[in-house]
């Protein structure tokens, strides 16, 4: 029966790699892939959070490697029993006069 016990979910350190590649119909265009280390837990008993960054590493189609820093933070909220919101916001670096690059995920999940 222990088979079937479901473990707690562990909180703390963690290693993510990431890649994220674009095409254009069957042309690939770039790379982005992450090497982060980060930590995760629980803020409340419904309220879960991580943070991640490190190196990254992106390809553009006919260009050098480009060795950037990255990084991720984002929140899970129990709205319900079956309804999960869900956010998250991301930075990847850049050189010279060039903008970092930020991106934002909103969503929910609901589960049968």
């Amino acid at each position: 029966a222990s088979v079937f016990t479901a473990a707690p979910a562990l909180a703390g350190p963690y290693v993510n790699v990431e890649n994220n590649a674009s095409y254009t119909g069957s042309d690939y265009t770039n790379a982005t892939t992450d090497f982060h280390v980060g930590w995760d837990g629980e803020i409340s008993e419904t309220v879960d959070y991580y943070v991640q960054g490190g190196p990254a590493i992106v390809g553009v189609d006919g260009e050098d490697n480009d060795t950037q820093l990255s990084g991720k933070a984002g929140l899970g909220i129990d709205a319900t029993d079956s309804l999960n919101i869900y956010g998250e916001v991301s930075v990847l670096t850049a050189d010279g006069d060039v903008d970092n690059s930020w991106g934002t995920k909103l969503g929910a999940k609901y589960s049968f």
